[in-house]
């Protein structure tokens, strides 16, 4: 048997693109385990719009035709607000948590002086978005459950859209972010992030709109979220659920795409 020479008991195998991306996921799960009142509060948030707009509005409106059958209005916005959900989530962690950590922490200048790479941090904070942006959904629909708002086996596909929802908004919000200077710029934040909010049909059918303006609300991304949690969750799937779905996927690729290549300039060179 031959013998083992100090420099080989010195050779470690490189990282893997999925090792590398689960180590930056554990470092974020760690650094947040003192911090599960954060995810509490992201829960909260849309539990009280259910509340305040899904059952006190909806004491005043019966229901809503919606694909041909009675849909109650607190069933109807239920599944709005889990696409808002995940939507506020994904934009919490990859705006104000990705600038901190890029632009004061400088977090990624030491991760990159480790064998990890760009694209492990991007698949990294994006799945980590995921992961928090996930528990929130997935206690929302467990309360939607609870009190009755499911009406479909479909509705098992829920969670999935919410995190398809999450991969989107978080992958395009932090290439977004790549350009921000200062904290000013999170202002920029607010005012997309408010219209898309109210504008998507997440209270009220799209048919509210005409013309033109309904063509716009159709092309914006929380709208197709919204449109295909509610589809879902009332079990009225069809080709529309399918454009969403491609939609989303391509929104994300895109930005995640974004992410590496910004921080390889803003990084590396």
């Amino acid at each position: 048997m031959s013998a083992t020479t100090p420099t080989d008991r010195l050779t470690v195998a490189p990282l893997t693109s999925v090792q590398a991306t689960l180590l930056l996921v554990e470092r974020n799960a760690i650094t947040y385990r003192g911090a599960w009142k954060l995810f509490l509060t992201g829960f909260l948030e849309p539990v009280f719009y259910l509340f305040s707009i899904g059952i006190g509005v909806g004491a005043l409106i019966e229901s809503f035709t919606y694909h041909g059958q009675e849909v109650p209005y607190a069933e109807f916005v239920a599944p709005g607000m889990l696409a808002a959900s995940a939507f506020n989530g994904a934009l919490l962690d990859s705006c104000f948590n990705f600038f901190f950590k890029f632009k004061h922490q400088r977090l990624y200048d030491s991760v990159l002086a480790t064998p990890m790479v760009t694209d492990d941090v991007a698949r990294g904070e994006v799945i980590w978005g995921q992961l928090r942006g996930g528990s929130y959904s997935a206690a929302f629909l467990l309360v939607m459950l609870v009190m009755g708002y499911l009406s479909s086996w479909w509705a098992l596909l829920a969670l999935p859209a919410a995190l398809l929802i999450g991969f989107a908004f978080s992958a395009a919000a932090m290439a977004w972010t790549t350009w921000f200077t200062s904290w000013q710029d999170f202002e920029k934040v607010t005012l997309v992030q408010v219209p898309l909010f109210l504008f998507s049909a997440t209270f009220f059918p799209v048919t509210a709109y005409d013309g033109v303006l309904r063509w716009v609300v159709e092309c914006t991304p929380l709208y197709r979220g919204v449109v295909l949690c509610r589809e879902l969750c009332t079990g009225n799937v069809g080709v529309e659920s399918a454009i969403s779905v491609v939609y989303l996927l391509a929104m994300g690729g895109i930005g995640l795409a974004i992410v590496g290549r910004r921080l390889d300039r803003l990084l590396l060179t």
